[in-house]
């Protein structure tokens, strides 16, 4: 039972079992075998320059140990620390306790990033004890925002200062332990940077507390240190023309692993990355970094950092389509001058009552081509894609047909959808596939200047793959290029209208792109052949109804 005591007392653990007791022993035992390499002098020094245990750990290459116990406090490192160090160098106690001190204060390589010491949103500065504990504050705000995670990816931000530090501080060790064979042993690019062992630290706390995987994830959870001490310093170095720490010999940053990026750091081109991924550093030679220069450069800084931490999930899509019923509704919100056109909007009806169920930021509308406010949709409906920006909920098949349910048994009536579904983002492939090569069906009401013969409807519903070259219809000439587009019309059918001579129901087929009440009426000439040029008399079209958009995508299954 003593090692069973042993290890619970060390690792803050109150109840272990004998098999997790013995576990943990083995571990402290490594741990402790470790420190014990570790050189005295080397320690002390780093420890009087202000670094926290946890950078001394990782610049002498003991992350893997430190990362296997997430559970351990920033003091029972220390005790660890100084109970190894005791034992080889006397003095080292005394220093050690006079050092202790530096536990509530923050390291001056890291700024307290390592120590989970930080100031929150509300300036109120906050001091984590463990991997684990930090860990907590993140899992807690998950849980509290998003309700359904399969996965996350965490990405971390630094300040380019603690880049500078990690640089120094290796550079200095480098010129003053570079004949050493402790310092030889370990190989130059033993030294692993704050942001990976931050990374380290804390995924595998994350990945137990959430009950999910760190992977390439859609939904993303987002460290941003910030510090204002080391931007107004950059921002002074750059007013003046130059940048100090080209005193140092330093020209560039520490590239670090995941898909964060740190902001403010110049290239730097001298890394190793292992086979763990890691980022191991070797700076290129550069001028002496003496004790003095170091700790001055250290001391420019005097507070942590502030953090604020942000949670993000990729866009989620809900494709399906739609019918539109009124001549008053445009299909996107249409504002000119402060004023509204039209009653409603598809975009509004169908992203307004899909956006509170997913609980996201926004959303935006996107659909398989467009008719005009005063046409109708009709068949079997328009492709559309609803993009969820951020959703915090991820309905079930079941509630997603509840929502399409809900739309269309509005009282308005105006919009109703079919075959709504969530697809991944590959619904714009399907979209995308399918434009290019659709066809669209038509039924067009259509007055002529003179009475309908026998003959018009036989002329019209002979041609076949009929080619049509439109220039830029005059109406939307101020918002397209103007340009001559080609055009098929695959085939049309005509029907006369009873009671009267002079209007025909035509029905066609064209090719995606193809503007209709042009072709019908010529647009001055700037459409040839148009019914107006094949029937030899005016034109004009009255009513116009988009009846099928042959595309695959979102059909009934």
């Amino acid at each position: 039972m003593a090692g069973e005591v042993a290890a619970a007392e060390v690792i803050g653990v109150k109840h272990l079992s004998s098999a997790e007791a013995a576990a943990e022993e083995e571990k402290l035992r490594l741990l402790r075998e470790a420190v014990h390499a570790l050189p005295v002098s080397a320690v002390k020094d780093l420890w009087s320059i202000g670094a926290c245990v946890r950078c001394i750990f990782r610049l002498f290459g003991l992350h893997e140990l430190m990362c296997s116990h997430p559970s351990l406090s920033i003091s029972k490192w220390c005790d660890i620390l100084e109970d190894v160090m005791r034992n080889k160098d006397g003095e080292f106690n005394e220093q050690s306790h006079q050092e202790r001190s530096r536990e509530t204060n923050f390291c001056k390589i890291c700024l307290g990033i390592l120590q989970f010491l930080y100031y929150d949103d509300t300036g109120t500065l906050l001091k984590k004890y463990s991997a684990d504990d930090f860990a907590v504050v993140i899992s807690e705000l998950v849980k509290q925002q998003y309700q359904q995670i399969d996965s996350f990816s965490l990405e971390v931000s630094l300040p380019s200062v603690v880049t500078e530090n990690d640089q120094a501080v290796w550079l200095y060790m480098k010129n003053k332990y570079r004949h050493e064979l402790w310092f030889q042993e370990k190989a130059e690019c033993q030294f692993i940077s704050t942001k990976d062992i931050f990374k380290l630290l804390v995924i595998n706390p994350l990945q137990r507390l959430l009950g999910v995987k760190s992977t390439q994830s859609s939904f993303r959870v987002r460290l941003t240190y910030s510090h204002s001490d080391a931007l107004t310093r950059d921002d002074v170095q750059e007013g003046n023309g130059g940048n100090k720490r080209r005193k140092t010999g330093f020209t560039g940053d520490l590239k670090t692993t995941g898909e964060s990026v740190t902001p403010h750091v110049e290239s730097f081109d001298s890394n190793i990355v292992d086979g763990d991924g890691l980022t191991k550093v070797c700076p290129k030679e550069a001028q002496d970094l003496s004790c003095n220069n170091l700790m001055a450069k250290l001391d420019k800084v005097g507070k942590p950092c502030s953090l604020a931490i942000h949670c993000c999930r990729s866009s989620t899509y809900i494709g399906g389509r739609y019918l539109k019923y009124s001549r008053n509704v445009s299909q996107t919100r249409w504002v000119i001058d402060d004023e509204r056109m039209g009653e409603a909007s598809v975009e509004e009806i169908i992203g307004g009552a899909i956006l509170p169920i997913f609980q996201g930021d926004n959303y935006k509308f996107h659909a398989a081509g467009r008719e005009d406010i005063d046409v109708r949709m009709l068949g079997t409906g328009r492709p559309f894609l609803v993009e969820i920006q951020n959703a915090r909920q991820v309905p079930s098949e079941a509630l997603i047909k509840e929502i399409e349910k809900k739309i269309n048994s509005l009282e308005s009536q105006y919009v109703r959808v079919k075959n709504l579904r969530a697809v991944g983002s590959q619904g714009w492939d399907l979209m995308r596939e399918g434009e290019a090569e659709k066809q669209k069906q038509y039924a067009a009401l259509v007055w002529i200047s003179r009475p309908v013969s026998d003959e018009d409807l036989q002329t019209i519903s002979s041609l076949k793959e009929l080619k049509v070259a439109q220039k830029t219809p005059i109406r939307v000439l101020h918002r397209r290029s103007p340009l001559e587009r080609e055009k098929i019309i695959h085939w049309m059918q005509v029907e006369r209208v009873s009671g009267s001579s002079q209007y025909l129901l035509l029905h066609l087929c064209t090719q995606a792109g193809t503007y209709i009440k042009e072709f019908v009426h010529g647009d001055f000439g700037r459409t040839q052949p148009s019914i107006g040029s094949i029937l030899g008399c005016r034109t004009e079209i009255l009513q116009l109804d988009v009846t099928d958009v042959k595309m695959d995508c979102f059909q009934e299954e």
